[in-house]
C-alpha cells in the first residue's frame, strides 16, 4: 500500500498554507519553488484541492491560493481523499459471493487507519513545525 507522490506534495503544499496569515494567498510558482516542482504539476495537485473545498484560488493582483476551510479542521484524510478519491485499498478479486473473511479483515484495518488519518490535523503538524527542533522536517 502506497500513496502517490502527489498526495505527499498535497500534504506538504496545505502545510505551507496554512502557515499563511488567515488573508494571505501564495502563488503557484512560490509553492512550486518551496518544493522544487513544476508548477504544472503543482497545477494540477492544487486543483484537485481545490475541488474539494479546502484551499480557494484567488485571481487578481494579489491573487494566488489560500486555505478555505477552518484550519483546525482539515484531515490528513480529507487531503488524502482530494487526490487519491475514496476508494477502498483492498477488494477481494475471487468472486465468491458476499461476506468473504479475507475482504471484510482488510476493510477493518483500512477503516482504523481511515479513523487514525482523519483524527491527525494538518494544523497539528504545523504546531509541531513551529518548534525549533521540528522545523527542518517539513
Amino acid at each position: 500500500m502506497k500513496y502517490s507522490n502527489a498526495t505527499n506534495y498535497a500534504l506538504h503544499t496545505m502545510v505551507h498554507l496554512m502557515r499563511l496569515p488567515q488573508t494571505s494567498t501564495i502563488g503557484v510558482q512560490e509553492l512550486a519553488e518551496m518544493q522544487k516542482l513544476s508548477p504544472t504539476y503543482l497545477s494540477k495537485i492544487l486543483t484537485k484541492l481545490t475541488k474539494a473545498g479546502l484551499i480557494e484560488s484567488m485571481t487578481g493582483v494579489k491573487g494566488g491560493y489560500k486555505i478555505a476551510r477552518l484550519k483546525s479542521r482539515i484531515s490528513f484524510l480529507d487531503v488524502i481523499n482530494a487526490i487519491e478519491g475514496d476508494t477502498h485499498l483492498f477488494d477481494c478479486s475471487i468472486h465468491h459471493g458476499e461476506g468473504c473473511l479475507i475482504e471484510n479483515a482488510m476493510r477493518q484495518a483500512e477503516e482504523n487507519m481511515k479513523v487514525e488519518l482523519d483524527n491527525t490535523l494538518i494544523s497539528d503538524i504545523v504546531a509541531m513545525a513551529e518548534t525549533a527542533q521540528h522545523r527542518k522536517r517539513i
